[in-house]
């Protein structure tokens, strides 16, 4: 089979590697779709190391059907349509017995310490059939668009933390990807008000007709008085901070009505450091908190989402590409020209 093979920092080579063998307790995939995540570039640049190996196939976000069944699994069968939840928890640490598996001590996932969905062929181990990390979907639908779950679950994750509510006021720092999945939970759980801030004139573009109410060039206009004009002065009740920027966190801070809530959802960029206000969190009582991965209920939630479509993931995959040509589908990915990247084999 052909696979995108990471051999190192700046070393992406496809080409030709055997097709995974099966054990009894494990299923092979083929796959329909692997959607790029901007990980997969840091991985490449070598930003990050964290459970990458070397070499390995990478790819987090792939759905596809299923080729071959181990003698022992039951529950799937060849033809079956399925996307995974890529994050294994070990389900026996403290995190994991306690709510937070996608925080979990031991985790392992697709594309890290297992190969990944840039390839023809990826493997299902048996750790991950037995956690349930596989899902079964019933509709049929285009796998590129089922691999958006994982994005869509982190925020799924993400949104249960935001205090977002029925008639509620939102403010989402960044209109990426992640950002735009961000605005249409926010109007499918009710928000009255959605705000937008975001540099690029496309992406301002894509959240109006997504529904965004108020949409903000940051670099050009005054996202405080937007934010004060939208809300009487008070406000808003929930803001998500999208873009890696470390400070974002204090404006969040001053944006944020009283008592509301701030999720701190993309990864900063460097260690993180910034400089905050602090007694604006203790003054107002503000609820700061944070994101990552997902849980696989929060996977479940997100792929009904998009089989129901209450979440319309078919604009956000502006580009796909050949399997062959991997290198440039990441750069494209990475280049912000585009909103989700999908490599089809």
């Amino acid at each position: 089979m052909i696979a995108a093979v990471f051999n190192g920092p700046g070393e992406l080579e496809v080409r030709e590697v055997g097709v995974p063998a099966i054990g009894p307790d494990e299923v092979l995939l083929k796959v329909g779709a692997n959607t790029l995540c901007g990980t997969d570039g840091r991985i490449l640049r070598g930003e990050k190391t964290r459970g990458v190996r070397k070499p390995s196939i990478l790819g987090h976000e792939f759905a596809g059907r299923v080729a071959e069944v181990g003698s022992r699994v039951e529950g799937f069968e060849v033809g079956d349509l399925v996307a995974m939840a890529p994050v294994i928890p070990c389900r026996r640490c403290f995190y994991c017995r306690n709510g937070l598996e996608n925080a979990c001590q031991n985790r392992q996932a697709m594309g890290y310490e297992f190969d990944g969905g840039m390839s023809e062929y990826v493997r299902i181990p048996a750790v991950a059939l037995e956690a349930g990390n596989l899902f079964r979907v019933e509709e049929e639908v285009d796998p590129a668009y089922l691999a958006l779950a994982e994005p869509l679950s982190c925020c799924v994750n993400g949104h249960r933390s935001s205090g977002i509510r029925l008639d509620g006021t939102v403010l989402i720092l960044g209109a990426g990807p992640i950002g735009l999945f961000h605005l249409q939970l926010a109007l499918l759980a009710g928000a009255r008000s959605v705000i937008v801030s975001e540099p690029s004139e496309f992406r301002r573009e894509f959240a109006a007709r997504l529904g965004a109410h108020v949409v903000v060039d940051p670099l050009t206009e005054d996202l405080a008085a937007a934010v004060s004009e939208t809300t009487g002065g008070l406000g808003v009740d929930s803001t998500i901070i999208c873009i890696g920027l470390p400070r974002l966190v204090n404006d969040a801070l001053h944006m944020t009505r009283k008592g509301g809530y701030i999720n701190i959802f993309a990864g900063l960029s460097g260690k993180g450091w910034t400089e905050v206000e602090a007694n604006l969190i203790h003054y107002n009582e503000l609820k700061v908190t944070g994101t990552t991965a997902a849980r696989r209920s929060d996977f479940e939630t997100a792929l009904k989402l998009i089989e129901s479509g209450r979440i319309d993931v078919r604009p956000m995959l502006t580009d796909r590409f050949p399997l062959e040509r991997t290198a440039e589908a990441i750069s494209k990915a990475a280049g912000g020209e585009g909103l989700k990247v999908a490599l089809i084999p």
